[in-house]
Order: C-alpha cells, then structure tokens, then sequence
C-alpha cells in the first residue's frame, strides 16, 4: 500500500492576488535545492487515522500556528511520483513567516560519521504567486494550486 500523506494549503488573497504558504523541507539533503523541492506543510499518517485531523496536526508541527475552527475545502488528492498520495485541503488566513517553527528530526550525519544531528522538519516558509508556487512545489503538488484558484473563482473572489 501507498504511503498517505495529508496537508494545508494556507492562502490569502490580498487586492484581488492570492498567494500560499509553502514550506522548504529541513535537512542537510534539501539544503540547495529550490524548484520542486517545496511542499505544502504535510505529513504522514496511518490508513485508519482520518486525513484531515492529520491534515491540521501536521500543519502545526511544521509551522508552529494551530489552525483549530477554520473551515477546510478539499482539494481532493494527488499522487506523487515516489507513490505517495497527498490529500489536502485549502483554508484562508496569515501566517507571520518569520515565526515559523517546526518539530525537528534527527539524521545520522554526515553519512557513515555514527555522529547524530537534530534538523528542523522545515527550514524555512514563503508566501508565493500562483506562477511560482507552481514552479517551487513538487510537480504532484501543483494541482492543488490549480484546485484552489478553482474554487475561488466559483465564489467570485478572482476574475
């Protein structure tokens, strides 16, 4: 079976422009790597755990902002090159990138050292343009941008 990951994708729209939140995965393997590399803050979960529970946990471990009463939208799921299937949901609101704080994982680094290393699971979040949100997401995810731009234009909140 496919590994199952659920997520938020936070949006604002400011004068008629939306924009997301995107988050560069942490870690010395992600270090210099830009396009296709950001994600969504996601995570994985367990077949029987609902989605969208670990939709809004994973979204406060990788960002630190609890999103508790906010109405979620489904933007349906997505498979991602290595297999893994991504659900998620848009919700509106702001997030301060600058405090941004993310759970940590430790790695044994460098490689063959048997020294251990903690990194954080995020290492940084930005607010993106549709365009460049496209661009720095991992190409799977890139529908869920499309998805909401969708469902903003049905409630008439984008030409």
């Amino acid at each position: 079976m496919s590994k199952r990951s659920a997520g938020i994708l936070l949006f604002r729209v400011v004068e008629g422009e939306p924009r997301v939140l995107l988050v560069h995965p942490g870690g010395p393997f992600w270090k210099n790597k830009d396009a296709g590399a950001w994600s969504l803050p996601k995570g994985e979960h367990d077949p029987d755990e609902d989605a969208q529970a670990a939709a809004v946990r994973e979204f406060a471990e990788e960002t630190g902002t609890e999103l508790s009463g906010r109405d979620l939208l489904p933007l349906g799921e997505v498979k991602q090159r290595n297999g893994k299937v991504v659900t998620a949901w848009a919700v509106e609101g702001d997030v301060d990138v600058t405090s941004v704080r993310s759970n940590e994982f430790e790695v044994e680094w460098p490689p063959r050292s048997g020294r251990r290393q903690s990194f954080p699971e995020v290492d940084r979040a930005e607010w993106f343009d549709p365009a460049t949100a496209r661009a720095k997401l991992n190409p799977a995810q890139a529908a869920f941008v499309d998805r909401l731009l969708d469902l903003l234009r049905d409630a008439g909140r984008l030409a």
